[in-house]
């Protein structure tokens, strides 16, 4: 018996589009100001939407954490070629370092629900995403002289992660932000 070819998927509508980002968005700043347990019907209101959007979106509270940090990743990976396209290379790499920053302060909120979800996950992991995007930015920081030869992404990157979980005080950011800028001056090429 011969199977019928399945139709391709479809585009999300725009409105759907618009209504998930709008959640992911409310979700992202109901966890950054009430933590983990900010209601759902908190998230939807704060997004403009009724439940009903929301849980067409994101049936559980762990679809909306594994949607706002998969977003987070995205987007540290995205604006790696736009980072390149404005600032030279070792400039771009410093504005990332602290959007990574940013990215490490929505995911120390959101740590706890993280493992359910990083074991369904079948697109490229986080790590892959971040490893990938530092890559690209130290290899073109090295290219154009604005970095030492000798910096290894993966050595830097566990830097970060240093720096930014090291420390479990409430005004860790700002210390993490001296830090990047202290590790850049290390990084950088040293003129003769």
């Amino acid at each position: 018996m011969k199977r019928k070819p399945t139709a391709p998927a479809r585009k999300p509508r725009a409105d759907s589009a618009r209504n998930r980002q709008l959640l992911v968005d409310a979700a992202k700043a109901g966890f950054a100001e009430v933590g983990l347990n900010v209601s759902l019907e908190e998230i939807a209101r704060r997004a403009g939407v009724g439940i009903g959007t929301l849980y067409r979106h994101f049936p559980t509270r762990e679809a909306v954490v594994e949607a706002v940090y998969r977003r987070e990743v995205e987007q540290l990976a995205e604006a790696v070629p736009q980072l390149l396209q404005t600032s030279p290379a070792g400039e771009a790499l410093h504005k990332w370092m602290h959007l990574f920053v940013d990215f490490i302060a929505t995911k120390r909120i959101i740590a706890p629900s993280l493992a359910a979800a990083a074991a369904r996950t079948s697109t490229p992991t986080s790590v892959e995403l971040i490893t990938s995007a530092i890559s690209t930015l130290v290899k073109r920081a090295i290219a154009s002289g604005d970095l030492r030869k000798d910096i290894d992404p993966s050595d830097l990157l566990r830097a970060m992660v240093g720096v930014s979980y090291g420390n479990p005080d409430a005004g860790w950011e700002a210390s993490a932000r001296r830090l990047i800028d202290i590790l850049m001056d290390g990084l950088r090429r040293k003129s003769r």
